[in-house]
C-alpha cells in the first residue's frame, strides 16, 4: 500500500488570501492567524497576496480572481458569519460554503474555507486567536498541506497499477 499525506511546506509556494471586511474585528485576527502561521512554514511575504473584500458572499468570487491571475498554489478565504435575528445568516453562510467550493473544484487548486460560522461575537473572537485556537492559522496550514499532497499525487513516485494483469 503507498500512503500519501501533505505536509505543511511554504518554500516557493504562492498563496492568495481574500479575507472579509465584515466582522473584521474577528477577521483581522483570523488574517494575522494565517500569515504567521505561513511566515512560520517558510512561505515568503512577497509570495502572499491579501485581498481584502466586503463580505463573505464575496470571498468565492475573490478567490476565482486570484486563481484566474494564475501562479497560486492555494487560496484561502476567512470570514466570519454571526447569527443575526433573520434567515440572512443561512444564505451568507450557503453561499460562502458553496461558493468556495466550486472554485476549488473549477480551478484544481486548494481553495480553503475559512469562515466562522458562529452564534455569537464572543464564540467567533475564541476561534479567532483565543481559547479555541486560531482557524485563520489552522486553515493556511491545511492549505499547505492540500497543496503539497495534490502536488504528489500529480507526480506519484512509482507508476500506480491499475490492476490489471498484461
Amino acid at each position: 500500500m503507498h500512503e500519501l499525506e501533505g505536509r505543511a511546506l511554504g518554500a516557493r509556494r504562492r498563496i492568495g488570501i481574500a479575507v472579509a471586511r465584515y466582522n473584521e474585528d474577528v477577521t483581522s485576527k483570523l488574517l494575522a492567524g494565517a500569515l504567521d502561521a505561513l511566515r512560520g512554514a517558510g512561505v515568503a511575504d512577497d509570495d502572499v497576496v491579501v485581498a481584502h473584500v466586503p463580505g463573505a458572499v464575496e470571498l468565492p468570487l475573490t478567490c476565482q480572481a486570484l486563481l484566474r491571475a494564475g501562479g497560486y498554489d492555494a487560496v484561502l478565504a476567512l470570514g466570519a458569519v454571526i447569527r443575526g435575528e433573520t434567515d440572512h445568516y443561512d444564505y451568507v453562510c450557503e453561499a460562502a460554503e458553496q461558493g468556495v467550493l466550486r472554485v476549488g473544484l473549477d480551478h484544481h487548486v486548494p481553495v480553503m474555507l475559512g469562515v466562522l460560522t458562529c452564534g455569537t461575537q464572543e464564540q467567533a473572537l475564541d476561534r479567532a486567536g483565543g481559547a479555541r485556537g486560531n482557524k485563520g492559522a489552522e486553515v493556511a496550514l491545511d492549505a499547505l498541506r492540500m497543496a503539497d499532497l495534490l502536488s504528489r499525487v500529480a507526480t506519484p513516485s512509482r507508476p500506480v497499477s491499475s490492476g490489471a494483469s498484461d
